[in-house]
């Protein structure tokens, strides 16, 4: 249990909460539409029970990403795609994710929230298991903690970012840093260079941070100018 007391351990976990709070926004919208549709006294269950197979579902499906990202090159895709995703989230394109049919059971309100949260979760998965770096343990308390997070705090969430929007830019920021790490630590990079330096991973970290960032302006600017 000393790995509880490490610096690096705090700072991973705070990067897989911020992380998956900041991408899970849309399947936070899309929880709270499949509930609103049933009875009050139903809506509370349809949440916690759509929760739960949530969390399941998402430990699954990360560590399934945490294993396929040792293989070669998987790193240096996931890394190009988490690059994009971090200067999407800082654009001002929006996308809508209509749910027109309402369930009309806790059933089918659960079952919703499962398709939705698969459908939309690519962009978190990779971004944890960036974060979790193969810990296991660590991979399961951060999600644990930060999908109850997103489902019960979605409204107050939405309203902080928009608020805020500083912490959105952090956020892209945060997954340039990570995509920028993941990619220098492929095993097909240290198949070319025996093995890389820990100083040139935390300068690919800043590299992508900086990246995702000015990549996210110029969409930015891009967006208001069709405007």
């Amino acid at each position: 249990m000393d790995i509880l007391l490490t610096t690096d351990f705090w700072a991973a976990l705070g990067s897989i909460i911020l992380a998956n709070v900041l991408l899970s926004g849309d399947n936070a919208v899309v929880i709270a539409m499949a509930a609103r549709g049933l009875p009050p006294h139903q809506q509370k269950r349809a949440i916690v029970f759509g929760s739960a197979a949530a969390i399941v579902m998402r430990i699954v499906l990360t560590l399934i990403a945490v294993r396929m990202l040792g293989l070669p090159w998987l790193k240096l895709v996931g890394g190009l795609a988490l690059l994009w995703i971090g200067a999407k989230l800082m654009s001002d394109e929006e996308e809508q994710h209509g749910q027109d049919a309402q369930p009309i059971g806790v059933g089918a309100a659960v079952r919703t929230i499962l398709v939705a949260d698969l459908v939309m979760s690519l962009d978190n998965v990779l971004a944890v298991a960036a974060a979790a770096q193969g810990n296991t343990l660590l991979l399961i308390i951060g999600l644990a903690v930060s999908i109850p997070l997103i489902v019960f705090g979605s409204t107050l969430i939405l309203k902080v970012m928009e608020r805020f929007p500083v912490i959105i830019t952090a956020g892209a920021a945060l997954l340039g840093w990570l995509a920028g790490e993941m990619m220098l630590t492929d095993p097909a990079i240290h198949h070319w260079f025996a093995e890389v330096p820990e100083s040139a991973v935390r300068i690919a970290g800043v590299i992508g941070a900086v990246l995702v960032v000015i990549v996210g302006k110029l969409l930015q600017w891009r967006a208001k100018g069709r405007g």
